[in-house]
């Protein structure tokens, strides 16, 4: 099977292409090299990474998010079409639904709440894909993950380390919330799965996540345990810290409104749909055992 991964060069990436190429002859490409179209024609599946993630730094326009996470998906589309490619696997985000937090677990059914230029952006791409008619032979399969975390990780989780590694209280342990998390070794098995059994899925949206999901203190707990570091638990008022995030977004200090949204609020998904449309009880990984190999990855 020949696979070419679009944005193979990110944590994501990289982490996938290891892991298929033990049985399927696969290629990245990126979409700055000249002539990344014409390396399309001969590939059987496309995994779209490619996109513009949250901008902690402020850097990124409107137009940066919608180049990446729209017209870049347009342009893939058109040569999918024109390729031997049976399925284009476009990774999404569960931002294009809901960012500001849910008290339920999505479905893919849920009415979208984006809030950002990243998840208006990443919706955008996604509506023009299921706008679109597929061939006959041709199947989109779009996925909507929750943060992906592993080894390589440099995301939320490596802050929330340093607080344990340097024995810094924490200061958040008032907020009692529920996330959903998909580890990378979970996020390569439902993409392998995908690829042996695609012929029989819809090309429509899936959410996929770990099985269960963790409170950012418990995901401390376990930062302690596998570093074996002790430190205090403080509780400050949620509206001095909402100032000192607010702070953080004009100064760019490393907590900021998004990563504190990020570890304080509620945003729980259902991965029921691509289980059942896979055929599968449970993950192989459980969200514990996928969280301490990121911690134990940091500690290396």
């Amino acid at each position: 099977m020949n696979i070419t991964v679009l944005g193979g060069s990110g944590f994501i990436g990289q982490n996938l292409c290891s892991f298929l190429e033990s049985n399927h002859n696969v290629q990245q490409i990126s979409l700055r090299q000249n002539g990344w179209k014409k390396e399309l024609a001969d590939s059987d599946i496309i995994i779209n990474l490619v996109g513009k993630a949250h901008d902690h730094k402020g850097n990124a326009t409107e137009q940066d998010f919608y180049y990446a996470n729209e017209k870049l998906v347009i342009e893939i589309f058109e040569s999918f079409i024109k390729s031997q490619s049976q399925l284009l696997i476009h990774i999404s985000s569960i931002a294009s639904l809901e960012e500001g937090g849910s008290e339920k677990q999505l479905l893919e059914t849920d009415e979208v709440n984006p809030q950002s230029y990243y998840g208006k952006s990443k919706r955008a791409g996604e509506i023009y894909l299921l706008n679109q008619i597929v061939p006959e032979g041709k199947k989109i399969i779009i996925l909507r993950p929750p943060m992906v975390h592993g080894p390589g990780d440099k995301g939320t989780l490596t802050m929330l380390f340093k607080v344990v590694k340097f024995r810094i209280p924490w200061p958040l342990s008032s907020y009692n919330n529920k996330r959903s998390f998909l580890s990378i070794d979970n996020f390569n098995f439902i993409i392998s799965e995908i690829i042996k059994q695609s012929k029989r899925m819809e090309s429509t949206i899936y959410h996929i996540s770990d099985d269960t999901s963790l409170s950012t203190n418990e995901i401390i707990k376990l930062m302690r345990k596998v570093a074996k570091r002790r430190s205090l638990n403080i509780n400050l008022p949620k509206k001095f810290i909402i100032g000192i995030a607010k702070l953080g977004d004009i100064l760019g200090l490393p907590l900021n409104t998004i990563r504190l949204n990020k570890m304080t609020s509620n945003l729980e998904v259902s991965n029921q749909k691509i289980k059942k449309a896979l055929n599968i009880d449970k993950l192989p990984v459980s969200a514990d055992e996928g969280i301490t190999k990121t911690i134990q990855s940091f500690i290396k």
